[in-house]
């Protein structure tokens, strides 16, 4: 993992002192709260329906046990004794009180930890494969060029005012496991024909009101040429993209009205100017970052444990858990384990201080002290022996994180909605715990297979419902919350933006429509098929005439 050096310290030390002062000023009234509302966005401190809510950065995804650990004494200490993982790998605090988000922000400093442009018109967190320098596709470990983009745009001056939020995305396995297309820009690893490694650039990716596949700018960028070429992207967007109207003001917009090759020859135009006014770029602090990347060092294991398999023998759960939660790894004797956050009938992210220690202890003593927090809201090991399966999972099983059940239906992904966000039109919380007991029997599960629910509290989609192969988006509708339903959405390789069936429905009636898509799906599929795939061979119409039968009984 990539440790912070002093410069880095340096920098979220003087900004914790900074944001003491502010909060000192708005507590004894120098500051009012509209002059509060910048300095505290920019601290990663919203306020929320009914408290202030904290987002920690964690950069792609990465923690130590010894972050996971302070992240739980700030739970119990300062919070209602839990944190919530997002759909950017970051974690939320729902409770803090203003006057204590400077000790809060001292506590992450201690760990190399900070809230710096998790809110705001900036770049926000860059976030990658949760099986990064793990996934047995992979070209290369992708975090290196994460962490070299967070470098460079942290604290960026050119870019510290943008239109909106910017968000970047960086893969470099064949499957797409980091949302890739549904992001201002996606960066993937690639090689040319002649083996060198670069880049594969996409552009103008977004969800929210205006969802949007994001469109190949770039078929191959040379590595040195990165963050030059990001330098120029974000320059045009910030020219070019409007301002008038901030639900416009994504590059996403600007791809859409002035279309793809006009965009590519801004930037292009843009790239040249930055390489003639410049040095060439060259590659020296992006191989001082990969040094910090360096691989555990791993033992030389059997491709199959007897150990593992003789437990699973003996043991029904641990069997289930490991044909579920259990991820190849690119080492012989490893896999990657990917602990649920999804407990059936539990709020989707969640985990309170205990989990995090046991997890915590667990990285340390079984993954190198490393763990990862995945776009899905779960918690991944990311280099487990195979013969230690068995005892992580029963830690797990005794902390209640041993669900088996990562990529299944009960797996869903859900913001926090009308219980506690302010820009929420309906709740989302009650709902996928809901629907988690209403699928939870592990036979349905496994019957129904490889499905992916979302579900978002309001049009701004932290939830991801766009990308669900089935999506959820709650909304109001005179005074009652009513929620609409789409299918076919998918986040990965086939990337995809799911078609509404219809009206909208209201919480009671939501379970028995998913049941009437799931029997067109049951009724329909080929041997071996998931969901979408069916769906994509069927197309909408059967589906459609299923959900007509609930809203018509509604209406």
């Amino acid at each position: 993992m990539y440790a912070y050096d002093e410069f880095d310290r340096q920098i979220v030390r003087e900004r914790v002192a900074q944001f003491a002062s502010q909060v000192e000023r708005r507590l004894d009234g120098s500051l009012t709260d509209e002059e509060f509302r910048p300095l505290r966005l920019k601290n990663g401190l919203y306020l929320q329906l009914h408290a202030y809510m904290l987002r920690v950065a964690i950069p792609y995804g990465a923690l130590s046990a010894r972050q996971l650990r302070q992240m739980a004494l700030i739970a119990e200490t300062y919070d209602r004794g839990y944190g919530h993982f997002t759909t950017r790998q970051n974690l939320q605090y729902n409770w803090p009180k203003l006057r204590d988000t400077p000790a809060i922000l001292g506590l992450l400093a201690d760990v190399d930890m900070h809230a710096i442009q998790t809110s705001g018109n900036c770049i926000r967190n860059t976030t990658t494969d949760c099986f990064a320098g793990a996934a047995f596709d992979e070209i290369e470990d992708p975090r290196p060029t994460a962490e070299w983009i967070r470098q460079w745009s942290t604290l960026h001056p050119e870019f510290d005012w943008l239109g909106r939020k910017f968000k970047i995305a960086v893969t470099a396995s064949r499957q797409d496991r980091a949302v890739l297309k549904g992001h201002d820009v996606g960066v993937r690893i690639v090689r040319d024909a002649d083996g060198e490694t670069g880049y594969q650039i996409y552009i103008g990716g977004g969800l929210g009101r205006t969802p949007m596949e994001g469109k190949l700018i770039r078929e191959f960028l040379p590595r040195a040429e990165l963050l030059d070429y990001l330098e120029a992207i974000l320059r045009v967007y910030n020219l070019e993209g409007r301002r008038d109207n901030k639900y416009k003001a994504r590059i996403k917009i600007l791809v859409h009205e002035i279309g793809l090759e006009k965009i590519r020859a801004d930037v292009e135009a843009e790239y040249a100017s930055i390489v003639a006014a410049s040095p060439k770029a060259d590659l020296r602090e992006f191989h001082r970052i990969q040094a910090a990347f360096d691989a555990p060092e791993f033992a030389d294991l059997p491709e199959v444990s007897r150990k593992l398999e003789q437990a699973q023998a003996n043991d029904p759960d641990l069997a289930l858990f490991v044909e579920h939660n259990l991820f190849r790894h690119k080492h012989k004797g490893y896999a990657s384990l990917t602990i649920s956050l999804k407990g059936i009938g539990q709020a989707p992210g969640d985990a309170n201080a205990a989990q995090m220690r046991a997890v915590a202890d667990l990285a340390e003593k079984y993954s190198f002290n490393e763990l990862r927090v995945s776009h899905k809201q779960n918690l991944v090991l990311p280099h487990v022996r195979l013969d230690d399966v068995a005892e992580i999972f029963a830690v797990l099983k005794a902390h209640d994180l041993a669900t088996a059940n990562a990529e299944l239906i009960t797996d869903i992904i859900c913001c926090p909605g009308l219980d506690y966000c302010a820009l929420a039109t309906a709740r989302s919380i009650p709902l996928a715990q809901k629907l988690s007991r209403h699928f939870g029997d592990a036979a349905t599960q496994k019957d129904i297979g490889e499905l992916s629910i979302k579900i978002s509290g309001c049009i701004n989609a932290c939830g991801h419902h766009h990308i669900g192969n089935i999506g959820i988006l709650g909304l109001e509708k005179k005074g009652a919350e009513s929620y609409q339903i789409t299918i076919g959405g998918d986040a990965g390789d086939q990337f995809a933006i799911g078609e509404l069936l219809g009206p909208g429905l209201p919480e009671t009636h939501v379970p028995e429509a998913l049941d009437k898509l799931i029997a067109v799906y049951r009724r329909e599929r080929r041997q071996g098929e998931t969901f979408i795939e069916t769906y994509r061979r069927i197309g909408l119409a059967p589906y459609k005439t299923a959900f007509k039968e609930i809203a018509d009984a509604f209406a």
